[in-house]
Formats: C-alpha cells, sequence, structure tokens
C-alpha cells in the first residue's frame, strides 16, 4: 500500500529533569518507550531534538546575581558601565540586569527604539512617525521619551519596560539612567565602559565601539565565560540564551552538547540498529506577523548536533514541475515524472543552487528548520515533552 503520511513530529514526555541526571539515558529511555507505547518504529534519519533547557538543568549550569555581578565588576571597572541594547524580557534579562547592575556604581541603560532586536516594541512605528522621530540620527532622553510618547505597556506583558528596568537597577543599588538610541556610539557620550547586550548583531556593534573609542567593550557572550565561585559557564555564548531560573539565579546555555548528542546517537543505534540524528534545540528561528516577536532569543537555534544535520535543503518544487516543466501532464503521469526527475536528483545528489525548478524551496539551514519544529511541538508551557521525535522529514514524494 503506499504510504500517504509524510513528516510526522511527536512530542515525547520524560521525566522532570534534576542536576545530575543522565540526560542521555533518559532521553534514550523515553523515546524507546514512547515508541512502544504508542506503536510506532524508529527509522533511519530519524530526528531527535532535546530541549536546551533540560541539558542544562541536568548539567547544574546556573549562575547567581553575584556571581554576574562579580564578573563585570572584574572586566569592566565596576564604575559607570553602559549597557547597550538588551531585549525587553523578565524571563530572558531582567535577572542578568540585576547581576549586571550589582557590578556598577551606575549604569547608562540605552534602548533601541521603536523595538528591541527581537521585535518587542516600546512604541509603535506609527506613533514614531507621528512625533516627527528619525530613529536613525535621534537620541532620546528618558524625559524626552516621556515627553513624546508617555507611559507605553507592552502589548502582551503589560510591563512598561522602561520603568522596570530602572527599578532593576536601582534595586540592585545602582544609578540609572536611560537613553534611547539606534546609533552604539551615543553610548560613548556617558561613558567608555560599555557591556552590548544584543544577540546577534553584537559583533559589529563592538567592532564599531571600539574603533570609536571606547576604553572597554564586552558582549554578553563574554561574562560568564569561565566559574566564577564554582557557578556554572559557557565558554562560548556566556549570558547568552540563559534564562531565569529564580529570582537569584539563571540558567545558563548549556555545555559539552556536542558529547550528549553523539552519545545519544550511539546508543540508540546499539539498542535498534537505527541510525537516527540527534540535536540539542533553543529557540526557533521564526517571526510572528501579528505580534511581531522574532522568537530567536538564543544565540543559536542549536548548539550541537550530528553531522547528518549540517547542511541545507536540495528539493525540487513540486508545483513548478507541474506548472512548467511537466505542464502537459496529468494523472498517474503526471506522477510518474515528477517521481523521476526527483529520483535522478538524488541519485546525481546534485546541487540545485540557482536552479529554477528549486525556487521557492527555504534556504535555510537544516538545523534551523528542524529546530524551530522541534521548539512549536515542544512549546514553553506545561506540555511536559522536552524530547522531540520527527520522522519523515528527510522523506520526499517518491518514498
Amino acid at each position: 500500500m503506499e504510504r500517504l503520511v509524510g513528516t510526522v513530529s511527536r512530542g515525547v514526555r520524560a521525566p522532570i529533569i534534576r542536576q545530575g541526571d543522565d540526560m542521555a539515558r533518559i532521553v534514550v529511555d523515553s523515546v524507546l518507550a514512547a515508541a512502544e507505547s504508542e506503536g510506532f518504529s524508529l527509522r533511519d534519519r530519524d530526528v531527535i531534538g532535546i530541549t536546551e533547557a533540560v541539558v542544562a538543568r541536568s548539567q547544574g549550569n546556573y549562575a547567581t546575581i553575584q556571581d554576574i555581578a562579580n564578573d563585570v565588576r572584574q572586566k569592566l571597572g565596576g564604575g559607570t558601565v553602559g549597557v547597550v541594547w538588551p531585549i525587553l524580557s523578565r524571563n530572558r534579562f531582567a535577572v542578568c540586569l540585576r547581576g549586571i547592575a550589582g557590578g556598577c556604581k551606575k549604569v547608562v541603560l540605552m534602548l533601541s527604539y521603536p523595538s528591541d532586536e527581537v521585535g518587542n516594541h516600546l512604541i509603535t512605528e506609527d506613533e514614531l512617525d507621528a512625533a516627527g522621530v528619525d530613529p536613525w540620527r535621534d537620541v532620546l532622553s528618558e524625559a524626552r521619551y516621556r515627553e513624546l510618547f508617555g507611559y507605553k505597556k507592552h502589548t502582551f506583558t503589560g510591563v512598561d519596560y522602561v520603568d522596570y528596568y530602572r527599578s532593576v537597577i536601582e534595586g540592585a543599588g545602582a544609578e540609572c539612567e536611560i537613553i534611547f538610541a539606534n546609533d552604539p556610539r551615543a553610548i560613548l557620550g556617558c561613558t567608555k565602559a560599555v557591556l552590548t547586550c544584543d544577540i546577534h548583531t553584537r559583533r559589529r556593534t563592538k567592532r564599531l565601539l571600539t574603533a570609536a573609542g571606547a576604553d572597554a567593550v564586552f558582549c554578553l557572550d563574554e561574562i560568564m565565560t569561565a566559574p566564577v565561585n564554582g557557578s556554572g559557564y559557557n565558554d562560548q555564548y556566556g549570558l547568552l540564551g540563559s534564562n531565569k531560573a529564580t529570582e537569584e539565579t539563571v540558567k545558563l546555555f548549556p555545555i559539552h552538547c556536542q558529547e550528549l548528542v553523539e552519545k545519544v546517537q550511539a546508543m540508540l543505534l546499539e539498542a535498534t540498529g537505527r541510525h537516527v540524528e540527534v540535536m540539542v534545540y533553543g529557540d526557533g528561528a521564526f517571526k510572528d506577523p501579528v505580534g511581531k516577536i522574532w522568537e530567536l532569543a538564543d544565540p543559536v537555534v542549536s548548539p550541537a548536533y550530528t553531522p547528518g544535520l549540517e547542511g541545507t535543503p536540495n528539493e525540487l518544487k513540486l508545483k513548478y514541475l507541474a506548472d512548467n516543466d511537466f505542464a502537459d501532464l496529468t494523472g498517474a503521469d503526471l506522477k510518474a515524472a515528477i517521481s523521476k526527475a526527483i529520483e535522478e536528483k538524488d541519485q546525481k545528489a546534485e546541487n540545485l543552487t540557482g536552479n529554477m525548478a528549486s525556487q521557492g524551496t527555504t534556504p535555510r539551514r537544516l538545523t534551523d528548520l528542524i529546530g524551530s519544529l522541534c521548539d512549536l511541538t515542544s512549546g514553553s508551557g506545561d506540555k511536559g515533552t522536552p524530547i522531540i521525535l520527527i520522522q519523515g522529514y528527510f522523506d520526499n514524494y517518491t518514498k
């Protein structure tokens, strides 16, 4: 019988993960138990995704606000520090900000406007236009911002992030000044010691600030890169990818993830004879067209994955073939022609970059696409499925 189902994504339930748990064993046991319970079998090139949160939790990869304060003070001097372009997030940045402020005498907080890097808006573009403000040139004081735009609360969270971040900084014992600008060099009129908190543009920001005469510039991925008094750390991403754990601690992005994915792959090969691909995933890489929020607040979608997930899709567009190359065919003849074209493409291992028959296919990395599917499947709430099993992703119309 012809197979009529393509890609299937399943959330796999797992125990509540605690520090010290054997993450690889839990993943393998959970997937095998789910397969037995639901009556499916693993196949070669299935993909198993493990959410970064449970990996970091099993590693005990946490840092306190005092750890962060000590590291910031040691690297930036403990005086007046410019904190540039953080995202607006109670979960992602507020606890980090408490630690940062604890390591400074004064914080000059510079916010981008009308929104942060990932699309959380302070104000709308229409309000910006109505005020006659040029966001590329105009630097606004907090007083001028309030005069023009008043007290705005985030659409979804109901939080005035300007007021909230001020309260966080002052609550940590630091003096606070807030400005609004979209040129990072504007901060240098206030201080030459800068912590740039943007995620995906951080290297450019640091380069511009350094060239413009900053005395010291660090990015968030350069804070907490080594243990502080026995704390957790991330040698590659620092504070980037961290989340609030408690009011006093953050969970850092996990470390040693490559070892984990390779171990899970090997264990499942031994247990089932199937060669599956494995990845650790965080945020997906997609944007909400209504809320305007770009989901990717982590530095990468996947910090580690097995080699079979390297690369980008190499696919033909079925509707292009049907409307162009085989426009004169219908029914079984059309199906046979399209199937043959796909089989020939696979046999030749042909790179379709620039081929018109591949236009409209998604030109993104496999890890970003599959990691986004994992993130959407697991959600961020109470589903209890931190492990995702994806089957049929690498199949096509001929399989």
